[in-house]
């Protein structure tokens, strides 16, 4: 039986660190791209406008959410812990993006699946749209996550 998280130490400093930078610090609710209330790091479950928190509770709910979004991940991968860390981390960020139900469906699981790390890698950056368009910060995003996913399926 795999492990149930892989966030603890290097990997989840890793994973906070990286979906930090993208997500972005909001310590009061604002709507998003697409209009769904959010805050802290990206947070929108349960979200009203006008919450606020403090840092370190954005801090907090930041890590409980990712090891939500980690567990989903890993119940849809057939090995999750034979991923390399650093392919991974880019693997939990995308998930916390975009959610566990289109990730869980997407190729980029089927290629994991299959073992193609370095496939999945690359289906993972087709997902830059917000609203229908194609989003800059999104394809940012992506090409962050695919350099980090790429340098661990290389090695």
């Amino acid at each position: 039986m795999g492990r149930k998280t892989r966030l603890a130490g290097a990997v989840g400093a890793a994973a906070i660190a990286l979906v930090g930078v993208w997500e972005g610090l909001r310590l009061t609710a604002y709507r998003d791209i697409v209009g769904v209330p959010t805050i802290c790091y990206g947070e929108t479950l349960g979200v009203k406008l006008g919450d606020r928190h403090t840092k370190g509770e954005c801090g907090a709910m930041l890590l409980a959410s990712l090891k939500v979004h980690e567990a989903g991940m890993r119940k849809c991968l057939k090995r999750p812990d034979s991923i390399p860390d650093r392919s991974y981390v880019a693997f939990v960020s995308l998930t916390y993006n975009i959610g566990v139900r289109a990730f869980c469906q997407s190729t980029a699981v089927r290629r994991l699946n299959r073992g193609d790390v370095e496939g999945a890698c690359d289906a993972a950056t087709w997902f830059n749209k917000a609203g229908g368009r194609k989003i800059v910060g999104l394809v940012n995003r992506r090409a962050a996550e695919h350099e980090l996913c790429r340098e661990g399926a290389r090695g």
